[in-house]
């Protein structure tokens, strides 16, 4: 055999072993063979799937159950960016695992079985930003530090119920930080000056129960915390806040407390402590107790030197709520704030001697509390707040809009008032407000219908989702109109609102526009009227695109079949929408194909109707449509990033949570929902076939609800053709709850074989999981 010949018999065993490998990783995780995002998470994984390549940029692991990385599994994984292996098994991890992983910027190594932290795993991660290494079984960071060589180091996560030991050189090697969280709940030795190699720390999040050990800890960090937060810790005796005394010349500008215990015994203490804070501006107190009644021992003074200017309180529990006194005590501190938020903690009153005691206050937020008409008089009584410029009375328990008014007539500087979410129905004709009010947020109060109230100082108006069926309105100053969700059928007359600059009328009844309503309009530049009902014919499309003094203007087209345009999308600019010189005369070929079926068509009724056979007839339509069109979309025609299936019962978390998470996104990605996007009136086996013809992706939302639900079963079935007709990458799984394959019912085969051969993303409900879970679903709506 010549030598030619034993170097391609070589190739060929190396090729045939990465084919072998690639196969292997095609099986074992499905996704890692299309894109770049590698999602191998929740699939029951005991190890790092052979055959990842250098094209891999992200790797998710996570929620397997790994035992051991070997110097293999990630060798030929030189271009990850980020690794996430958190909820695993892991107890071993061989000392160049890491070795080749130079680019890794994201390394997630949290609750796992990790005994010891090695210093050789990070040596070649020179561009690694974010470590986390929390929930892990550690007792100590080692005798140096493991983070020496981390230079790019911006947030580091730390600690477990074991960790107990921190010692001097743990963190050499890091010089600035923009997070560090220490989980120390059972930490119980610390020693002086470990945290001083660190010169600036932007964030840092402490969970410590030993208040010796966070007496020390903040010795150390006096001058480098920008940002301090305390997690779990419990102030229950003056005895404990005195360790603590030595906050007193901490330079953070910011403290938060959440979810910590605090007494009638300590409050004085910990606010004579934050007085004295040389550079404090802001302090939090996020989802905490106090046990008392307000009754502090001693009268609270503020200083001359005092900083702080922002209060925030959100979820604050007082477990005698209803006995707590009228806060005389605190009366000395409240001239210097400016900004004070108090939401979701049952604020009913605030009393006139406090309200006239913030003369700094610019900015109030009393938002999901317990305000009432009469005591939103008394909270607002004269000389209270007279700086105040914006105001939020969200969510409360007003119902008279006068008396709202009034009650707030004499604030001489409020621009803004947010009083969206009370139930104030009918409205009077006469109103006080302030004088210098311009926003004026009304939306979601059950209004009927508009009157005079309304301030003619006005430059901005929400008075969205209301039951408004006409808007009239001599608003002179008015700039931004938002008409959202309301009953109008015509377009507001410009007349009254000459300045106006931007218009929302979604999700109205409107149905047409004259050309003379759009030249009243001399000043718009933007005006949206998506989601209405208006007929796209070719006279009404040429119309507006050749409309005069409106930079911008927003349409969508509800059936399409009347406008079956690339580019008559639902919120589509309209200059961009062009139609044929058929579809210009759609109505004439339109009536005579009636004319021609119309007996088909009685015929077919009168039987469907005898024998039931609309339904099936419809059905099995539907179906053959699907099949017939198995290939995707062509471009111009799609329409969403993703169309997104789930059960009514599942609304709250997709409308309320994934929904503005990823339409906020920047870039934000379009949705459809059927309950938002879908054409009224149209059947709807139509609008769910449209629908995933019209997207990238398909997402699923699955949940015992579900599986539960036939329509949800019929969105799988069509959509099936795109999954595996095509062998393409057009569905994402979203998992909100586990559902073991054997309780799937058998009409799910779809569901069954896209489980068993797709990747899903599981929903965690730990809030520091949540964001990977939103990073990933947000790449895999990409590729």
């Amino acid at each position: 055999m010549t030598k030619h010949t034993w170097r391609m018999w070589a190739i060929y065993v190396v090729l045939a072993v990465n084919l072998s490998k690639e196969q292997v990783l095609k099986q074992a995780c499905p996704s890692c063979s299309a894109t770049q995002l590698c999602n191998c998470s929740s699939m029951g994984l005991d190890f790092i799937p052979p055959g990842l390549t250098s094209k891999i940029t992200v790797l998710n692991l996570a929620y397997n159950r790994i035992k051991t990385i070997r110097s293999q599994d990630l060798q030929q994984a030189v271009n990850l960016r980020a690794l996430l292996l958190q909820s695993n098994e892991i107890s071993s991890i061989d000392e160049d695992s890491f070795q080749s992983l130079g680019k890794l910027e994201l390394l997630d190594l949290s609750n796992n079985s990790l005994a010891h932290l090695s210093p050789v795993w990070f040596e070649h991660l020179f561009s690694l930003q974010h470590l986390h290494l929390q929930g892990n079984s550690y007792r100590d960071l080692g005798e140096s530090s493991p983070f020496s060589n981390l230079r790019n180091l911006s947030s580091l996560h730390l600690g477990n119920p074991q960790f107990s030991t921190i010692r001097q050189g743990n963190f050499e090697g890091i010089g600035v930080l923009d997070k560090l969280w220490i989980d120390g709940g059972n930490l119980s030795q610390y020693e002086p000056g470990s945290l001083k190699p660190i010169m600036e720390i932007n964030h840092m999040i402490i969970n410590l129960q030993n208040s010796n050990i966070f007496s020390t800890i903040v010795r150390d960090i006096l001058h480098s915390v920008i940002w301090l937060e305390v997690r779990k810790t419990a102030f229950s005796t003056p005895a404990e806040v005195q360790l603590l005394r030595v906050m007193s010349s901490c330079f953070a500008k910011k403290i938060s407390f959440k979810q910590a215990l605090l007494t009638d015994a300590t409050v004085p203490e910990i606010v004579s402590i934050l007085e004295d804070m040389p550079k404090l501006v802001e302090v939090e107190m996020i989802d905490c107790r106090l046990l008392g009644t307000g009754q502090w021992g001693t009268q609270i003074q503020a200083k001359e030197s005092q900083t702080v200017r922002v209060l925030t309180i959100e979820k604050l529990t007082i477990e005698q709520f209803y006995l707590f006194t009228d806060l005389k005590t605190v009366e000395g501190l409240l001239s210097v704030f400016t900004r004070v938020t108090v939401v979701n903690t049952k604020v009913f009153l605030v009393p006139c001697r406090l309200s006239q005691h913030l003369v700094s206050l610019e900015y109030l937020d009393l938002s999901a509390n317990l305000l009432g008409d009469q005591s939103l008089e008394h909270s607002a009584c004269q000389g209270g707040w007279p700086s105040l410029k914006t105001l939020n009375l969200s969510q409360n328990s007003l119902s008279d809009l006068e008396m709202t008014g009034k009650s707030l007539s004499h604030l001489g500087n409020l621009i803004l008032l947010d009083i969206s979410q009370n139930n104030f129905g009918e409205i009077p004709d006469v109103c006080e407000w302030p004088k210098t009010l311009k926003y004026l947020n009304l939306s979601s109060t059950q209004i009927p219908k508009l009157t005079t109230c309304i301030p003619l100082t006005l430059e901005v108006l929400d008075v969205s989702t209301n039951n408004l069926k006409e808007f009239g309105l001599q608003l002179p100053f008015l700039k931004e109109l938002y008409l959202t969700k309301n009953q109008l059928k015509t377009l507001p007359g410009a007349a009254p609102v000459p300045n106006l600059v931007t218009m929302s009328v979604r999700r109205n009844k409107l149905n047409s526009f004259s050309r003379e309503e759009f030249e009243s309009f001399k000043k718009m530049e933007l005006l949206d009227a998506s989601d209405n009902n208006f007929i796209c014919s070719c006279e009404f499309l040429s119309f507006i695109q050749h409309q005069a003094g409106i930079a911008q203007v927003l349409v969508g087209w509800p059936d399409a079949y009347v406008c079956d345009s690339p580019l008559a999308l639902r919120g589509a600019q309209v200059g961009a929408v062009h139609l044929s010189l058929m579809e210009c005369h759609r109505a004439l070929v339109v009536s005579l194909i009636c004319a021609l079926v119309f007996l088909v068509i009685l015929i077919l009724v009168v039987v469907g109707y005898k024998y039931h056979a609309i339904w099936y007839l419809r059905m099995t339509w539907a179906w053959l449509q699907a099949k017939r069109k198995p290939k995707r979309a062509p471009p111009r025609d799609i329409c969403y990033d993703a169309f997104v299936s789930y059960s009514e019962n599942d609304s709250d978390w997709v409308e309320n949570i994934m929904v503005r998470e990823l339409e906020q996104a920047c870039p934000p990605f379009r949705l459809c929902l059927h309950k938002r996007d879908f054409v009224p009136g149209k059947w709807i086996v139509d609008n769910i076939i449209d629908s995933i013809e019209k997207s990238h992706k398909t997402l699923f939302v699955l949940s015992e609800h579900f599986v539960q639900s036939e329509w949800c079963k019929y969105e799988l079935d069509f959509s099936h053709f795109r999954l595996f007709d095509e062998n393409n990458d057009a569905a994402i799984l979203v998992l909100l709850e586990p559902i073991q394959s054997k309780a799937i019912p058998k009409r799910f085969c779809k569901l069954r074989k896209i489980m068993n051969t797709k990747t899903y993303l599981e929903w965690p409900l730990e809030e520091e999981q949540q964001a990977v879970f939103w990073f990933n679903l947000k790449i895999a709506l990409k590729s």
